[in-house]
């Protein structure tokens, strides 16, 4: 990871497209605006990683809602 100093209003540039610019720092509290295309996704990491964690549980059945299937898969007339 490269770890960099700013101040307010300095910034960062990253590839051809994209610019972060630190626009506040209040405590610990710094607003960054970021200038990319819309073709590069930027997202709040933490909300990624719900996004992420829900999306596994959803794709993943409880035992219970598998058995139950199974069962009904079972029973059903050929």
């Amino acid at each position: 990871m490269l770890v960099l100093s700013r101040k307010v209003g300095e910034s960062v540039v990253i590839g051809d497209e994209v610019t972060v610019t630190i626009l506040e720092v209040r405590g610990d509290i710094v607003r960054v605006g970021i200038d990319a295309p819309r073709s590069v996704a930027v997202h709040r990491a933490e909300l990624l990683e719900q996004l992420e964690t829900s999306n596994r549980e959803a794709a993943s059945p409880s035992e219970d809602a598998v058995a139950s299937l199974s069962e009904a898969l079972k029973q059903r007339p050929e």
